[in-house]
């Protein structure tokens, strides 16, 4: 559980993510495809975890760290985001041409 450098790459990887939830968006409820997305990136950062600790007795003793660790990262990541949109609502909520 490192910090990672937010290169091109990653912020590429954040578009394609945010990308297919939006056309999701297209076909179902935005709260649900919220919830889905929240969903696939717990399950996905699990199974990064699993792959990393390599044995199930390592995971469960990484299993609180971990949560506080991903709980903190959420926290911070949703804080900037949340913050980013009341700084620029009407430009990011503008009705689309």
């Amino acid at each position: 559980m490192s910090d990672h450098q937010k290169d091109e790459t990653y912020w590429h990887r954040v578009d394609a993510v945010a990308n297919l939830a939006n056309e999701q968006c297209v076909s179902a409820d935005p709260n649900d495809v919220g919830a889905s997305t929240l969903f696939a990136a717990a399950r996905f950062n699990a199974f990064v975890l699993a792959k990393m600790m390599g044995t199930g007795p390592n995971l469960a003793l990484e299993r609180d760290q971990a949560l506080a660790y991903f709980t903190d990262q959420f926290n911070k990541m949703m804080a900037a985001n949340l913050d980013d949109f009341i700084t620029n609502f009407d430009q990011y909520m503008k009705p689309q041409q």
